[in-house]
C-alpha cells in the first residue's frame, strides 16, 4: 500500500491505495457554495470569512459546501457534501472541521459526510450552556437530528472531539451505527482528569481560569503557540520523546487555524474544553456503556495506554490500531492509513 502527502500548493493532491485497498483520490486547490437552514446569510464570499481556506480549491467546493443551523441560541457551522451512508467527523483542539479537510474528499466517495464545528468553536457562533462533553454532545444532536434530519450514522471523533463523540455513543446509541474513536484517552473510571492533566503541559496550561486568555491574548500570540504546539505532539515530537521541530501542517493550515481561534470567544472555548475535564471525568463515569461497534485509533506507541481507559465505557472495541509514523494528527500525518481503516470499518460495521 502507498499513500503519499504531497506538502506542495498544486490544484492536486493525489493519494493512492494501492493493492487489495481502496484507490481514492483526494484534490485540493473557488469559493464554497453556500446553505443556511435557518434560512439566515451565510457570511462573505470573497474568502475572508469561512471559505478562505478553500476559496481556490475548485474540485473541493464541487463536492462540499458550508451550512448553517441554530441549535438552542448557537449557529452551528458544518461543511457536506458526497453521496451514500451519513458519516459525522468531530474535530478536536486546536483544530476546526478543517482538520479533517485532507480525507474528506476520499470519504465522500462511500459517504455523505458532515464535518462539524463544535459549537463555539471555529465558525460556530455563540456559547454553549456548557463546554463538558455531555452537554456538547447534545448540541450536537441538536443539529444532526432535529435540524439536518440524521436518523442513523457513522461518527468518527479526534481528540477532544472524542469526549463529546463518546457521550453522543452513550446517550445516543440508537442514532450511531458505529463509531471511530481517534486518539484520545477518555476521563472516567479508569483516568482521573488530574492524571490527565499530567500527560502533557498544554493541558495543564489550557485547564487554568484566565491565565491562558491574558498570556494568548491576540493574533501573534495564537499564531506562536499554534505554531510551536503542533510539531510537539507530531511523530517525532517533544509529546512522544523526539525532538522534532517541523510542523505536520502547511503554512496554508495553520493561517486557517489562527483565523478561527484568533476570535476571543473561540480562544476562550478552546481552553474551556479542558477547564471541563473535571465534569467530563464525572459524566463519563456515570454514563451508560455504549455497546456501539467501535474502531479505536491512536498514534504510533500510544495504544496500550489509550484502550484500558475506553474498555469501561465501551464495551465493543472491535479493532484497536496505531497508526504507523503518526503522532497524534493521524488524519494529516497518515491520511492513507486513516482512510484504510474508516471505510473498511464503516462498511463491515465493525464487524
Amino acid at each position: 500500500m502507498t499513500l503519499t502527502r504531497s506538502r506542495s500548493r498544486s490544484h492536486r493532491r493525489r493519494l493512492v491505495l494501492g493493492a487489495g485497498a481502496l484507490a481514492v483520490s483526494l484534490t485540493v486547490g473557488s469559493t464554497a457554495g453556500w446553505h443556511t437552514p435557518d434560512g439566515r446569510g451565510s457570511g462573505s464570499r470573497s474568502g475572508t470569512g469561512v471559505a478562505a481556506a478553500t476559496k481556490h480549491d475548485t474540485e473541493f467546493n464541487a463536492t462540499f459546501r458550508h451550512a448553517f443551523a441554530e441549535v438552542r441560541g448557537v449557529r452551528m457551522h458544518y461543511v457536506t457534501g458526497g453521496h451514500g451512508p451519513a458519516l459525522v467527523l468531530l474535530h478536536g483542539w486546536p483544530q476546526t472541521w478543517y482538520g479533517w479537510r485532507e480525507i474528506m474528499p476520499a470519504l465522500a466517495d462511500h459517504h455523505t459526510v458532515y464535518a462539524l464545528d463544535l459549537p463555539g468553536l471555529g465558525d460556530s457562533k455563540g456559547s454553549p450552556a456548557s463546554f463538558d462533553k455531555k452537554t456538547l454532545a447534545r448540541y450536537v444532536h441538536g443539529l444532526l437530528r432535529d435540524r439536518i434530519g440524521l436518523d442513523s450514522f457513522d461518527l468518527i471523533a479526534h481528540d477532544l472531539g472524542g469526549g463529546v463523540g463518546f457521550q453522543y455513543v452513550s446517550q445516543f446509541p440508537e442514532q450511531v451505527d458505529s463509531y471511530v474513536h481517534m486518539d484520545y484517552p477518555l476521563p472516567g473510571r479508569k483516568l482521573s482528569a488530574a492524571r490527565y492533566r499530567t500527560f502533557s503541559w498544554h493541558m495543564a496550561f489550557n485547564s487554568q481560569r484566565a491565565i491562558p486568555e491574558k498570556l494568548v491574548d491576540n493574533p501573534s500570540d495564537v499564531r506562536e503557540y499554534l505554531t510551536a504546539f503542533y510539531p510537539q505532539v507530531a511523530y517525532g515530537g517533544a509529546a512522544f520523546g523526539g525532538t522534532r521541530t517541523r510542523s505536520p501542517f502547511t503554512a496554508a493550515e495553520i493561517n486557517e487555524y489562527v483565523r478561527t481561534y484568533s476570535r476571543p470567544d473561540v480562544l476562550r472555548a478552546g481552553f474551556e474544553l479542558y477547564r471541563s475535564l473535571d465534569d467530563d471525568e464525572r459524566d463519563n463515569a456515570a454514563a451508560v456503556r455504549a455497546d456501539t461497534p467501535t474502531l479505536l485509533l491512536t498514534a504510533t506507541g500510544s495504544l496500550a495506554a489509550t484502550r484500558p481507559t475506553l474498555t469501561p465505557m465501551l464495551s465493543d472495541i472491535t479493532r484497536a490500531v496505531e497508526i504507523p509514523a503518526s503522532g497524534h494528527w493521524l488524519a494529516e500525518e497518515n491520511p492513507a492509513a486513516v482512510v484504510r481503516e474508516i471505510l473498511s470499518f464503516t462498511a463491515g460495521k465493525g464487524r
